[in-house]
């Protein structure tokens, strides 16, 4: 099947792909990802600081077909006291949130992917039984301090990463949200070690510094889940150069959908946004990366909860309604189409 037959089946289907849920973190804190979502919810009780808005049945129930699936490793901070605080801990508890996707995928919740032919292959099948086919998770690491140093990237490689993010906030390799600077020397190594062995870099929380040097080592790029900082002045977004040269390099931009990521000065406990906050975000990223270049990374499970996100957007349900805020034309793409490209790509 050649790639606009595929791209075809994906749309006809209606199915989603998300460039970004951080499920098995989800899991180490408590969260029941196969329960239904209603059952989830009442356990988790209306006073909940986050209200649940995924589950793999809720997910289904939204035709996502794939997503990047995180490692995310927490970092020790003051609201997270248990976090790690030198690379071993963040190893340790990547390993264990690798070891959760592997028991779900033993217990068939999800699947877990390589770019390329096991994506497609996976689509394919979602879409003639999208009831039936498990959530297809192609690994993406979050923060690089879990590899504890360069050496070590075939390791996770071999585990069935292919993605990594150098920061979240800062960490030993570059500078990231809230943390402004370049590259560390040991940063540059691993950078160098992810071309060599074809691993793409999620610019999403790098630091603008670290961004420019990153590209010139490794210039396979995309942004799991990123905003315009146009619109939303912060160092946690893009600024158009980087939206630009990430659409430039063939990467693809995820879309978060937190309204604080949507709408400047929002804050917890205001209304949620309307649509049209989302609909003017990802008008921005077109215009500047181009439509081919705009997917959804939602975030849908970040730290996040219901009253976070836009009207409308209730649950992983709802995904595929982002993509009718857009240009007929588009919509495809958006919904799933720019994020297939991307993954079923030929790949060393």
């Amino acid at each position: 099947m050649t790639l606009p037959d595929l791209l075809d089946v994906v749309n006809r289907a209606g199915l989603v792909i998300d460039g970004h849920l951080d499920l098995a973190y989800n899991a180490g804190v408590g969260r029941d990802l196969t329960l239904p979502l209603d059952e989830l919810r009442s356990r988790e009780g209306p006073g909940a600081r986050d209200i649940a808005t995924v589950t793999f049945g809720a997910l289904r129930a939204g035709r996502v077909a794939v997503c990047l699936g995180t490692l995310f490793a927490m970092p020790r901070t003051e609201s997270s006291p248990h976090g790690y605080t030198d690379a071993d801990g963040a190893h340790a508890q990547a390993l264990a949130q690798l070891d959760q996707y592997r028991r779900w995928e033993d217990a068939g919740h999800v699947r877990l992917l390589r770019p390329g032919a096991e994506v497609a292959a996976h689509l394919r099948e979602s879409a003639r039984d999208p009831d039936a086919t498990p959530l297809g998770v192609v690994l993406l690491m979050e923060g690089a301090d879990p590899i504890r140093t360069p050496d070590e990237l075939p390791f996770w490689v071999q585990q069935g990463v292919q993605i990594v993010g150098l920061s979240w906030r800062g960490t030993r390799y570059a500078g990231g949200t809230g943390v402004p600077g370049g590259l560390s020397a040991v940063g540059e190594e691993l950078l160098d070690a992810m071309r060599e062995q074809h691993v793409t870099l999620d610019a999403s929380h790098l630091a603008e510094q670290s961004f420019w040097e990153a590209l010139e080592r490794q210039p396979d790029v995309i942004a799991s889940h990123s905003n315009a900082r146009a619109r939303v002045p912060t160092d946690r977004h893009l600024t158009d150069d980087m939206l630009r040269a990430i659409g430039d390099g063939g990467g693809v931009v995820g879309t978060v959908l937190y309204n604080g990521f949507l709408h400047p000065g929002w804050a917890r406990g205001e209304a949620r946004t309307p649509p049209q906050t989302v609909a003017a975000m990802l008008d921005h990223l077109a215009e500047v990366a181009g439509w081919a270049h705009v997917g959804l990374g939602s975030d849908m499970d970040g730290g996040f909860g219901l009253r976070e996100f836009p009207e409308g957007l209730n649950s992983a349900a709802d995904l595929g309604r982002v993509a009718d805020l857009v240009p007929a034309d588009h919509r495809a793409g958006v919904r799933a189409g720019n994020w297939a490209r991307w993954l079923t790509l030929d790949r060393p």
